[in-house]
């Protein structure tokens, strides 16, 4: 069942995407080579405090950190640890705040250091991805159109969608209904309404979209081993078009 946010529902919701994405930031100025993902974990879990705020996902089906720290060939769900990052690697941060029970999701992707040509291309097609999709969050469209908005633009850059791993409502729990794919056919789907709120979070391979999971039965990574990039953020559809709760730069 889609549940449909109020005003003030919305506004928590908003509120926490301001904590998220300031937290974003401060993260975006750590990420230097020689910091482990393990260091990152903490200072979230820190920062997050400060705000009256709480990571949302630690504990969600046991899941055990406060971030998702997804490296290279991970694409997404990656556990964070001790390694220190290296010159040239891609890293994935993904988030839930809860604030004042509203929540808020968001997943940004950074380069450490010097990245290759080929990588920096890959993060560019990937956060542009992301605003194809938000563009057709508009009332009275249909979940496809976002897909394939998302879809069509990454293939024809020559990259692919991962398919296993999609958008989701978000409110009162992490995952709502209902479920938004990154890839599809146009006019397909439920059709979106005011008041939904939903996260648009394409994870895009500079491979094949196929994927393998883990021992942990948490990390998805590239079965090719290439690598991957993911950004994401959390929409209300409005009845003036898409509003993104976790805008970076509006804090």
């Amino acid at each position: 069942m889609i549940i449909f946010k109020s005003k003030e529902e919305i506004e928590r919701m908003h509120e926490a995407g301001k904590i998220l994405a300031s937290c974003h930031q401060e993260i975006a100025k750590m990420l230097k080579p020689g910091i482990s993902t393990a260091r990152i974990d903490k200072f979230v879990e820190e920062y997050l405090a400060k705000w009256g705020a709480t990571p949302e996902q630690k504990g969600y089906r046991g899941y055990p950190y406060a971030i998702c720290a997804s490296v290279n060939d991970e694409i997404c769900h990656g556990f964070p640890t001790g390694k220190p990052l290296l010159d040239g690697d891609i890293v994935t941060i993904d988030m839930v705040v809860n604030f004042k029970g509203g929540l808020a999701d968001s997943a940004w992707s950074y380069a450490v250091g010097s990245i290759s040509g080929e990588s920096q291309r890959l993060l560019e097609i990937a956060k542009a991805s992301l605003y194809k999709g938000i563009a057709q969050v508009q009332a009275g469209n249909r979940l496809g159109d976002i897909g394939h908005a998302i879809q069509t633009y990454v293939e024809t850059e020559g990259f692919s969608v991962v398919r296993d791993f999609t958008g989701h409502g978000i409110g009162r729990v992490i995952h709502e209904e209902p479920a938004v794919l990154h890839y599809g056919k146009p006019g397909r789907g439920i059709k979106l309404r005011e008041g939904m709120v939903i996260t648009v979070e394409p994870m895009v391979n500079a491979g094949a979209w196929q994927c393998a999971i883990d021992q942990n039965g948490w990390t998805a990574r590239t079965a090719d081993g290439k690598r991957s990039a993911q950004y994401e953020h959390t929409v209300v559809v409005t009845p003036n078009g898409p509003l993104i709760l976790t805008e970076q730069g509006n804090v």
